[in-house]
């Protein structure tokens, strides 16, 4: 007689994954529930306080308040010195420059993309000693200055903001986008530059610009009448309030002076500002023929887009934003922004941010009963203080 099994196949299979669970969690009290896509994309926009960089003579502060679970707005602070091992760069770079002036034993294998390039030089005709002299002697150079500009790094803080249009999870997953082609392309630029350069925000752009082939992540086509599209500024700030950014479409920095407690007038000369993300590339980009634009730039972003702004004076402030706070036109909204300002101007960049964020939070109840909810946008807040 046939004995019947003491358990059966999904008997063993609940049994065995409750066992994973209890190896894997075995502090967790109750079922396990796993995070949903809202709540992991929330976490992974919003600024972590603890990478707040600090430099001589800056105190900065930023924070994003979502419409809903998640939002379309990213924020976050770059802390060089946190985020990268720069000694460690440095004395690669250093390395590097040393290596690249050492000619390759003979029938050894290259050790470098120096050598593996030597190699090809020799194979190519009218090939002279000296030719491989002369190239490792650049590109040995060009480590010491990636060394160098490396060093920069040690009194540099970057900040970078994004806002998709739209709020939501689709938003969101546009400025996730935003935030992992950014940092993929920072280590590159560290790697090879030992700093952000222009190059790195061309290719971000062209990362959203719409494929004529439909293979782009956003998933658009060109019979689309909506554009899914992102607007970017990325600043890197100094001791004593120097601010170097980019601008992609978004609404321009303010400045606060604490001498004469109002938002300076700042001339559009020194606000170099390209259209959002995705809309536009440079007539010379060799893969301009595989994305639609609304135009083409006649030249590729180079160090002459980089705008730059100063704070003069202690107590001064430079105040970014997104459109869900203000969207850089309306003169009626700045004027009521610098009186939140000039009431608190005097705290901290996190006392001043939390102040212009509440004031933003009660214009959304004030749309709210007017029955124009469609207005309410994503917001964020970051405060640069000069002490």
């Amino acid at each position: 007689m046939q004995r019947r099994p003491c358990f059966t196949q999904d008997e063993v299979d609940k049994h065995h994954r409750s066992y994973l669970v209890s190896v894997w969690n075995p502090l967790m009290a109750g079922p396990y529930t796993p995070t949903t896509i809202d709540e992991y994309l929330r976490k992974r926009l919003m600024p972590v306080e603890g990478a707040i960089p600090h430099l001589q003579g800056i105190e900065m502060y930023g924070s994003s308040i979502p419409v809903g679970a998640v939002g379309g707005d990213l924020f976050e602070y770059i802390n060089f010195q946190q985020r990268y091992d720069i000694d460690a760069r440095i004395q690669r770079a250093l390395k590097r420059s040393k290596e690249y002036l050492e000619p390759r034993p003979t029938d050894a294998a290259p050790h470098n993309s120096v050598d593996d390039h030597v190699e090809w030089l020799k194979s190519r005709p009218g090939y002279k000693p000296e030719m491989e002299t002369e190239y490792r002697d650049a590109r040995s150079s060009e480590q010491v200055r990636v060394a160098e500009d490396l060093r920069e790094l040690y009194s540099t803080a970057g900040v970078l903001v994004v806002d998709a249009q739209g709020h939501g999870i689709i938003s969101a997953k546009i400025a996730s986008t935003v935030h992992d082609t950014f940092h993929a392309l920072m280590l590159s630029e560290l790697d090879h530059r030992g700093k952000t350069t222009a190059e790195l925000f061309q290719r971000i752009n062209l990362r959203l610009v719409l494929s004529v082939t439909a293979r782009n992540a956003l998933g658009r086509s060109e019979k689309e009448s909506a554009q899914e599209i992102a607007t970017m500024l990325y600043g890197e700030v100094r001791p004593y309030g120097h601010f170097r950014f980019v601008n992609f479409g978004h609404p321009p920095p303010l400045v606060f002076s604490a001498e004469y407690r109002k938002f300076m007038d700042i001339g559009k000369s020194g606000m170099v500002q390209f259209l959002p993300l995705g809309l536009q590339i440079a007539e010379d980009d060799p893969d301009r023929n595989r994305y639609f634009s609304l135009e083409l730039r006649q030249r590729r972003a180079n160090s002459s887009d980089v705008a730059e702004l100063t704070l003069m004076s202690p107590g001064d402030i430079l105040f970014l934003y997104t459109d869900g706070v203000y969207d850089g036109s309306d003169k009626e909204e700045r004027q009521q922004l610098e009186n939140v300002m000039r009431d608190h101007y005097v705290l901290s960049a996190k006392d001043i941010c939390n102040a212009l964020l509440e004031y933003a939070v009660k214009k959304d109840d004030h749309l709210r009963q007017i029955n124009e909810q469609d207005r309410i946008d994503d917001k964020t807040v970051f405060i640069i203080r000069r002490n």
